[in-house]
């Protein structure tokens, strides 16, 4: 919103202040100054002009020479390629080493041989419009020739430029911003009175209105106007209009948009003459009703858009923009003035389903003050009768079906000194509310009905806080307990997997969590019970994944495709499993592994049992598992801890390999994250280095083939509280030297006491107790 400091003088006294106290002080009190400008500053030697002479360019069809009298003793000479000039135009030229906005410098030169002394400008030139002008601006026949532009124009003057939020369409207008400046600098705020306006005519005589539903138009109000005379607009209106970055068009428009940019109200004027049966109706549109637009694009309306219309057709999308058969034109003797009240969901609803964003709509859709709509009329009359461009009809058809009451609030002066931090007197919050034009009554307070923001007590303590002065509130220390934040044990657990994963040579990765159905037919899955997605966007993503594999299988194919010759990736994705009598499934996190490319099955084991450890689950075991359809059965292993199953690894089974066309092989593996979080300690024991040596025993065991060695792990883990401190796995053998269906096992046993030099006789009873359970439990002989 932009605002004209010359304007603001119109309704407060603005003596003494500065354009940069005035800019921190509304700033400081709720009404943002992005900043304060003088349009008239980028401009240097542009002047008024007329040309006086107009002759065709000798080498150039569509380029004319023009001599322009530019208030000095010669004419100087210009060409141009613009149609709509003429002999006796008066123009605004931009002189030889001249300078137009944005820094564009105008110097003389020849065009197509021809010289040409300097430039006859548009509006986008002049930087007053930002649409791309079809011709040079034509300016008043009794524009003073030789006068700089920026006299002309009006825009040798400093324009604030507010950034207004949508709780407060109030300050959308010229009148709203006054109001908060005197507020502000505490300066008496004066809207200069309307003269009655009117001859002894009824306008009832001349058109009549009917609003179909209050709930869409809650206020109509109209005037009517005759002997319409259509022109330009006294220079003082096309210069604040002007300044506030509008294109003045003639006077019936110009008047429109002038108050809407002083009242926040907009306004519509229609050709009474083309209104069939001389009767304006609100109503809700038609579907397929088709208008077209003072655009001049055919609109097709549907229901649930406000629409004016006549006895046979839709006029006007109210609050966005008015219909081509009612437009004012030069032919124009009547005018029907139109200032309304509209719905603001509906106003928005029409403008996004049209694609219309005008200014109007964009005010109406903020919800507007109904009060404000006889005002706003009355004062276009009041223009009418200044600027003499007609006779206006007497009286004022009003419909106002919803009337809008004032909101009344508790004044609660102790309650908001208590919720500011304050110590503000009860005299002060009402002298700065009734600056504001809130009605202190006793115990209440009045708001006006321009304010639809203000709704409770807090809403009053911040008008007095604002006004007051926001620098000036106390400052305390903040109150209340100090927490200490902290991540929960399952982000505490996410994190460390994912970095220990990622220290192992792991990659972390994200997938979709729906997929094709045909992927649990490839990884030979289970698929009777999922989750369907009612509006897939395909029959791929048609289903949300109740394990992990296929997502890990499918990255490590499009790296294995893309001749990536190795990788090892993670991911801790979520699982959506269906529960019987239940709405929503249970999603469960599951850390998904996979690798290919100089790997085996040892190293997959490997890279799990140290996360185990590291996570501090000491007692997981690994047991072969035949049953799984989606590995090999000779290389799966289910992991298990306190009796319950952490997860299983391996290889993926051939033929599934096979199924997703992959000819290498794959290892995977899925672990439970909830076990995983159940079993694992961020809690972590100190002990220091030992001082006594330790002691190393090699053992070779004869056992059957088909005993694992985690059998013998599991008893030496039994053993492990005493003095043996380690073991290590360093050979397995088979041969005929250990016989048929036998294999030998070496471990390498470290012993060791905390406390003393072990010697030799207990090492050895230690020992043979372990020898003596493995032959017991597991058959084993030493070898």
């Amino acid at each position: 919103m932009n605002l004209p400091l010359s304007w603001l003088k119109d309704y407060m006294n603005t003596d003494g202040i500065s354009e940069k106290e005035y800019a921190d002080k509304l700033t400081m009190s709720g009404s943002i100054v992005e900043g304060i400008e003088n349009p008239g500053a980028e401009f240097k030697n542009v002047v008024v002009g007329k040309i006086d002479k107009i002759e065709k360019h000798p080498d150039a069809d569509k380029l004319v020479v023009c001599q322009v009298n530019v208030g000095e003793d010669e004419d100087i000479q210009i060409v141009t390629g613009a149609s709509n000039v003429f002999e006796g135009a008066v123009v605004p030229v931009a002189k030889h080493k001249s300078t137009l906005p944005g820094g564009i410098k105008i110097t003389k030169g020849k065009l197509r041989g021809v010289m040409s002394y300097g430039m006859m400008c548009s509006t986008d030139e002049l930087g007053i419009s930002k649409e791309r002008a079809s011709g040079i601006l034509i300016l008043p026949d009794d524009t003073p020739i030789g006068e700089d532009i920026t006299e002309t124009l009006g825009l040798n003057e400093s324009v604030a430029e507010f950034e207004i939020t949508s709780n407060r369409p109030d300050c959308m207008s010229i009148i709203g911003l006054a109001r908060e400046s005197a507020a502000t600098f505490n300066r008496e705020f004066k809207i200069p009175e309307i003269k009655p306006t009117g001859n002894n005519e009824d306008v009832n005589d001349y058109a009549k209105v009917e609003i179909a539903d209050p709930s869409i138009c809650p206020r109509y109000t109209a005037r009517a106007v005759k002997n319409v005379k259509i022109g330009p607009s006294p220079q003082w209106i096309q210069r604040r209009l002007t300044a506030c970055g509008l294109r003045s068009i003639n006077n019936i428009v110009d008047i429109t948009n002038y108050i809407m940019l002083e009242y926040g109200q907009p306004m519509h004027a229609y050709d009474l003459d083309n209104i069939e049966g001389k009767k304006i109706i609100v109503r809700d549109a038609s579907d397929g009703e088709t208008l077209e637009t003072l655009d001049e694009q055919p609109r097709e309306l549907k229901s649930g858009m406000i629409t004016i219309a006549d006895e046979k057709r839709a006029i006007g999308v109210a609050g966005v923009m008015g219909g081509a058969n009612t437009e004012v034109t030069d032919t124009t003797t009547t005018v029907l003035f139109e200032s309304a009240n509209f719905n603001p969901i509906l106003v928005r609803r029409g403008a996004k389903s049209l694609g219309m964003r005008t200014d109007a709509s964009a005010l109406f859709e903020k919800g507007l003050d109904s009060e404000n709509c006889l005002n706003a009329i009355n004062r276009a009359c009041e223009l009418i009768e200044e600027m003499g461009a007609g006779e206006v009809i007497g009286g004022c058809i009003d419909i106002y079906p919803i009337k809008k009451t004032k909101t009344v609030l508790p004044f609660e002066p102790e309650k908001m000194n208590k919720f500011l931090g304050t110590d503000i007197p009860a005299s002060d919050m009402a002298e700065y509310l009734k600056r504001l034009e809130f009605e202190v009554n006793g115990s209440n307070v009045e708001v006006p009905t321009f304010r639809g923001d203000i709704e409770t007590m807090a809403d009053i303590a911040e008008e007095v806080a604002r006004i007051y002065g926001y620098n000036n509130l106390p400052t305390t220390m903040m109150k209340g307990r100090v927490t200490i934040g902290g991540k929960t044990l399952k982000q505490k657990t996410e994190d460390c997997i994912r970095e220990l994963l990622t220290a192992y040579g792991m990659y972390e990765t994200m997938t979709y969590s729906f997929i094709d159905p045909k992927e649990f037919e490839m990884t030979k899955v289970p698929a009777d019970n999922v989750v369907k997605i009612i509006n897939p966007l395909g029959e791929e993503n048609s289903i949300m994944r109740t394990n992990m594999l296929s997502s890990v299988i499918k990255t490590l194919k499009i790296n294995y495709n893309r001749r990536v010759p190795k990788a090892k990736i993670f991911e801790l994705g979520m699982t959506y499993i269906p529960v019987e009598n239940q709405k929503l499934p249970d999603e469960k996190i599951v850390v998904a592994l996979g690798m290919y490319g100089d790997v085996d099955f040892f190293d997959l084991k490997g890279i799990v049992q140290n996360l185990l450890d590291d996570l501090g689950i000491k007692n997981a075991e690994f047991e072969a598992d035949t049953e799984s359809p989606a590995y090999h059965p000779g290389r799966c292993a289910k992991i298990c801890a306190g009796g319950k199953i952490i997860g299983t690894i391996g290889q993926l089974h051939p033929d599934i390999a096979e199924n997703f066309k992959l000819d290498t092989d794959i290892y995977c593996g899925e672990l439970d994250f909830n076990t995983i979080m159940e079993f694992s300690t961020f809690e972590r024991e100190y002990k220091s280095l030992p001082k006594f040596p330790a002691s190393n025993r090699d053992i070779a065991l004869v056992i059957d083939k088909s005993i694992s060695v985690g059998k013998i792990e599991k008893i030496l883990n039994d053993t492990k509280h005493g003095i043996l401190e380690s073991y290590k796995l360093f050979d397995v053998y088979e041969g005929q030297q250990v016989g048929e269906n036998k294999k030998s096992v070496a471990y390498s046993l470290t012993f060791r006491a905390p406390d003393r030099t072990l010697t030799d006789n207990e090492i050895n009873d230690v020992l043979n107790n372990i020898l003596e359970k493995l032959k017991n439990c597991l058959g084993a002989e030493l070898r």
